[in-house]
């Protein structure tokens, strides 16, 4: 088989095969994911050894072709120029990948996928990317050994390798960019030097893992990250644009109409048949006592549960069962009751993952920079900016978003809903843990928002704010909506009153 080719098909031999691993792998999490891969590696050794008329068992495979130019095989030194050829396209491809809209999208699933799901990101399509690029690249380094030593079997890979891989990621700095890169030319040249004693390679090893893993954390980078943070900050600074003037579309009617749904769970019911309607252009309000079935309504709207029965539709689109990235790209938004920030993130970088589901540059358009992937990420930075504008945080767009006050970290999470272009927006319990100056801003940033062609559904125990902004209220108890409508009218609800508002002692006698 030519060379060049043999060369192509392992890469896409291998990104079948990470198809292959993420599908069954993808199903757990945490240990297990180790486990189900590693498991992988040794069911390929077991197989590639016995599988004698294939893969030559352990004598391996003879006679393979070199890579050649002008006809002629190449030489030691070509090797090593085409080996740090193909390293440096694939770094700059994939910095292209990581810097843009997949690269964000990945990043946040390591921190929280239900957040992520919010804001657009197909989860387990995102991570099967991640299993294929993996394959891929490794599925290249491997023909390349085999084609340079004209030969393989299954000794060329053995889990002391993994182990190495492993030590490179983490002792030049897992999650940086150059982390990497950094770790491999500084311990592949320490392997060559050491290459006579492999009893001290291997001690030097561990010694190195732990290392990495209790004194540097951050790896060789990370004691540069100081440096780095202040490149990033110079690159990041805001641009000052204006405050967006509008975000949702214009229009009355309804907009969400839910009938009839339930929820139990064995004994428990946070939803009881419970029927509303939410119209466009107004700031609505959910309240009730502490398991009325809140925060389990908001669940349900936005995918993340799904009710026994009834009906959600939004946009005249029935919405039961769908997940939670399609629902948000319908145009329905959300925050959350305890913050799901993606905190180790910049705030922008928390903003501009809002827009991940209104982006249009595909996989390969990132991959490559082609000039319509940057102009989609400009045109992203500059609507993060605008957005930050209006929640009056744009002079922390380089700040780790995690760094904030939590005042301010709910900001930054209310933008990032925004920045999902919703037309209904849900927020879960806004105000916890303001203070009374924060909650009263929180109260004009709604109004505000409202005026940006936003409609509203909060869930709040703030009944000042509550009253002060909402044009509905709807009410819920043990799961039940017992009242419903203008703030005045709710107020004066005796159902209410007894339930959640309670009443004053002197007034009753």
């Amino acid at each position: 088989m030519n060379p060049w080719l043999a060369l192509v098909l392992a890469a896409a031999i291998s990104g079948v095969c990470g198809v292959l691993i993420a599908l069954p792998s993808l199903r757990v999490k945490g240990p297990y994911l180790a486990m189900v891969t590693l498991a992988f590696g040794i069911v390929v050794e077991k197989l590639v050894g016995e599988w004698t008329d294939v893969f030559g068992g352990a004598q391996g495979i003879y006679g393979i072709k070199s890579l050649t130019w002008n006809g002629q095989p190449l030489s030691s030194v070509q090797w090593v120029w085409f080996g740090i050829a193909l390293c440096a396209v694939t770094h700059l491809l994939l910095r292209n990948l990581l810097r843009g809209r997949f690269g964000r999208a990945l990043l946040s699933l390591q921190a929280d996928e239900i957040a992520s799901s919010s804001v657009g990101v197909r989860v387990y399509r995102a991570k099967v990317i991640a299993f294929v690029i993996a394959a891929v690249t490794c599925g290249v380094a491997g023909a390349l050994v085999a084609q340079q030593n004209q030969y393989i079997n299954s000794d060329f890979i053995t889990f002391h390798l993994s182990i190495f891989i492993l030590l490179l990621v983490l002792f030049g700095g897992a999650g940086s960019m150059y982390g990497p890169l950094v770790g491999t030319a500084i311990l592949t040249l320490v392997d060559a030097l050491l290459a006579r004693w492999p009893s001290a390679q291997h001690f030097l090893y561990g010694f190195l893992l732990l290392f990495a893993l209790y004194v540097m954390p951050g790896g060789v980078v990370g004691l540069f990250s100081k440096w780095f943070k202040r490149t990033k900050e110079t690159a990041l600074a805001p641009s000052g644009a204006k405050p967006p003037t509008r975000i949702g579309p214009t229009g009355s009617g309804e907009l969400l109409v839910v009938q009839g749904v339930s929820k139990s769970y064995g004994g428990v019911k946070p939803a009881q048949d419970v029927s509303f309607c939410l119209q466009r252009g107004h700031i609505h309000a959910l309240i009730g006592p502490n398991g009325a079935g809140k925060s389990t309504m908001i669940n349900m709207l936005t995918g993340v549960v799904d009710p026994d029965k009834g009906s959600i539709r939004f946009l005249n689109e029935e919405i039961v069962g769908r997940p939670a990235h399609t629902i948000c790209c319908l145009g329905m938004g959300r925050t959350f009751q305890n913050l799901r920030l993606f905190a180790d993130l910049s705030v922008l970088d928390n903003v501009m993952l809002g827009r991940h589901s209104r982006m249009q540059n595909g996989f390969f358009a990132s991959l490559a920079a082609l000039p319509s992937a940057r102009k989609q990420e400009l045109a992203t930075r500059e609507r993060a900016i605008q957005l930050l504008d209006l929640v009056g945080l744009a002079h922390f767009a380089d700040k780790p978003a995690g760094s904030l006050p939590y005042g301010l970290q709910r900001r930054v999470e209310l933008a990032r809903a925004l920045a999902t272009e919703p037309q209904l927006l849900l927020l879960d319990e806004p105000a916890a843990g303001l203070n009374p100056q924060e909650t009263a801003e929180l109260g004009q940033l709604l109004v505000r928002i409202g005026k940006c062609g936003v409609s509203i559904l909060m869930v709040e125990h703030h009944m000042d704010l509550v009253m002060s902004v909402s044009d509905h209220v709807i009410v819920l108890d043990y799961g039940i909506k017992i009242a419903e409508g203008k703030p005045a009218e709710v107020q004066a609800n005796s159902r209410v009153v007894d339930a959640y508002l309670g009443v004053d002692e002197a007034v009753a006698a």
